[in-house]
């Protein structure tokens, strides 16, 4: 592999070679953002399906959307509602399908709304208190209520409350509370015949892939939940989406053995039952609610996703035999797996060369149909720069994961014995994972001349669990040295300028480009995304969810209140020598927007180059189209003003602090 290699053209191009950052790209802003949407939360019923739309178009705002039979797609809710949850701030599992009717969490109030599934319906309200919050909804039909989470925000003085309560679905639509007393709840689950429900719950410090319990409960003729007895789990043990099988086994994904591995237990069993153990991850950490890896087809066999160094693999397993048959497919990221009532399998894939889409696949057959498209957006294969996995040497005597893309554009080459800027990325989390899947914002950069290395730093998951832990206690330094150490297997193998090296991250991946530009000197250039200046406020200042994540990453708060400084970039900005962009929402209940505000206002009395760029209406996450645009062109001309060139692009410039 060379820097030139990878950029080919097709023999009718005349190839020019200059210099990377100035290239025209045939990967505008708005081929990459116009018309792209989120999909997510997959709910097949009959033969339509059910699944939520992002539109970054309008503002983010989620929309149910349903396809038929036939083929036919059309919107079932209408603006300006929007289909989200904000328990945990992340939200997951905000709607449900009943009979005829659909159930959801309204995004503007939080309150659950019914509407019926049919042309010209306007949603009734079911619960509109304010402070209260609602998410991964279940169905209760026989009882006619549903089952949910519920936060309760209603005392300010106090941290939310988190219960596991049943809404009548019949005015005046009571509330009663069905387990109360841990920190969390989450994955209610309901056995076919009504007799049972399990669920998951975990408290304080632990985060859900550090250690949850996974409970069985008989429900009695009242309705109420009491005998439970622990199945699996505890403070060291991640269990993950508990199902019960079509013949009563509760099913579920623990990682016991060091990965996380499908299990199973019947009433009246001494033990659970490994049903296939393997070095692979058939769970993923339950940062929103109502993921699904797995489902169960009519034979009541597995269909899953299993994740093997980073890539994603489809699978069949007879619970029965104990065999497991691979599916080919072409996708290497598959999420939100769901079986239909036929057999065949819906998912979210993506791959090197395909955005992420709604896909079903027959796993007897192979045959595979994509039912919606996150992005329109066509590349031309030769502008396409597909990543390399590649595995380096780190601290301590270990390695550690990325993937690589090299500059790609059928008509520019790098000029001889000039290596490409590096753009490395951290993802967030930090516990948390980046794919192969092909992004556009990330061939936005391939296509104008930079290489990028998007890395799974120690503490990412998909790698098993002592991969996941190797972050405890060394947040800010281990995902550091594996960011620095990326660049530096890159630099020493000619495909990377070592005096071009910039890196970007978003949230905790902010917080990991901060500490790696105040504690390293590897980087020229960075950029955060509301990303983590100061931990210490962030320990006092952050919503209950993630509220003591910090005591694994870092230790326990304010008994290391020396560490927490210590690791703080925003206390050391003395030791910061390099140029600086920032990216915040004014409305984020994460990140609060004082950590940006602070980092910048330590960097510019520092008097080096700083730029800061704030969104009054966006949250955690960019979601319109503006906000987005906006931000990835103004960290292009943030780089080409820091590292000195000029981009093709007419980008608005950005007032930059200090600069020479």
């Amino acid at each position: 592999m060379s820097p030139t290699a990878a950029a080919a053209a097709q023999p009718d191009v005349d190839v020019v070679a200059a210099a990377p950052g100035s290239w025209t790209s045939p990967i505008t802003l708005d081929a990459v953002f116009a018309d792209a949407i989120g999909i997510s939360a997959i709910s097949p019923r009959g033969d339509a399906v059910y699944w939520l739309e992002s539109r970054v178009n309008e503002a983010g705002r989620s929309v149910l959307v349903r396809r038929d039979g036939d083929g036919t797609v059309r919107d079932v809710s209408a603006a300006p509602m929007s289909l989200r949850s904000r328990v945990h701030e992340y939200g997951g599992g905000a709607y449900v399908i009943g009979e005829g009717v659909v159930y959801f969490s309204n995004d503007e109030d939080q309150g659950l709304y019914a509407l019926p599934l049919e042309d010209g319906a306007v949603p009734t309200p079911l619960v509109t208190t304010p402070g209260l919050r609602f998410a991964d909804l279940i169905v209760d039909a026989p009882r006619r209520r549903l089952i949910a989470v519920r936060e309760d925000h209603r005392r300010a003085d106090a941290e939310a409350v988190n219960t596991l309560v049943a809404i009548a679905l019949d005015a005046p639509h009571e509330q009663t509370v069905l387990q109360s007393g841990w920190d969390f709840y989450s994955s209610p689950r309901i056995s076919a015949d009504g007799r049972y429900l399990a669920w998951l719950s975990w408290n304080h410090p632990n985060m859900p892939w550090d250690g949850t319990t996974l409970w069985q409960a008989p429900i009695d003729a009242d309705g109420r939940v009491s005998s439970a007895r622990r199945i699996a789990g505890g403070e060291q043990e991640s269990v993950f989406q508990p199902e019960f099988a079509p013949d009563g086994e509760l099913v579920f994904v623990s990682d016991r053995s060091g990965w996380w591995n499908l299990y199973g237990w019947r009433d009246g069993a001494d033990a659970v039952r490994p049903l296939y153990p393997l070095d692979a991850e058939f769970g993923a950490p339950q940062w929103v609610f109502g993921m699904s890896l797995y489902g169960f087809d009519r034979q009541g066999r597995i269909i899953c996703a299993l994740r093997r160094r980073g890539d994603s693999q489809l699978a069949v397993l007879d619970r029965a035999r104990g065999i497991l048959r691979e599916i080919a497919t072409p996708f290497r990221d598959i999420q939100d797996l769901r079986v239909a009532a036929d057999g065949r399998v819906l998912f979210v894939g993506g791959s090197p060369t395909q955005t992420p889409a709604l896909v079903r696949v027959d796993v007897e057959t192979g045959v595979t149909d994509v039912l919606r498209r996150s992005s329109a957006l066509q590349i031309d294969a030769a502008d396409i720069s597909v990543p390399q996995a590649i595995e380096f040497p780190t601290i301590g005597g270990r390695t550690a994961h990325a993937f690589y893309y090299a500059p790609r554009n059928r008509r520019y080459r790098l000029p001889d014995g000039v290596a490409p800027p590096l753009r490395v990325l951290s993802h967030g989390g930090p516990t948390s994972a980046t794919t192969a899947t092909l992004n556009p914002a990330v061939q936005y950069w391939t296509s104008r001349g930079f290489a990028i290395v998007d890395v799974n730093y120690g503490g990412s998951s998909g790698y098993g669990r002592d991969y996941r832990r190797r972050l405890n206690g060394q947040w800010g330094v281990v995902d550091v040295d594996d960011a620095v150490n990326a660049a530096r297997y890159l630099v020493e193998r000619g495909l990377a300028d070592g005096q071009r090296l910039a890196i970007k991250g978003g949230s905790a991946g902010g917080y990991t480009t901060l500490a790696a530009l105040t504690f390293r000197d590897t980087f020229k250039a960075g950029a955060s995304y509301y990303g983590i200046g100061d931990l210490e406020t962030l320990a006092r200042d952050t919503h209950k969810f993630e509220s003591r994540y910090m005591d694994s990453l870092v230790g326990p708060y304010p008994r290391m209140q020396a560490l927490y400084r210590e690791r703080s970039p925003v206390r050391h900005a003395d030791r910061l020598s390099t140029p600086l962009i920032l990216f915040q929402g004014l409305l984020d209940k994460v990140v609060p927007p004082n950590q940006s505000q602070a980092m910048f206002d330590a960097v510019r009395a520092k008097g080096l180059p700083v730029a800061y760029v704030s969104f009054p209406n966006e949250r955690h996450g960019f979601r319109a189209l503006q906000s987005s645009q906006r931000a990835l062109s103004a960290e292009l001309y943030f780089y080409g003003r820091v590292f000195g060139f000029t981009p093709a692009d007419d980008i608005e410039p950005v007032p930059i602090e200090n600069l020479p």
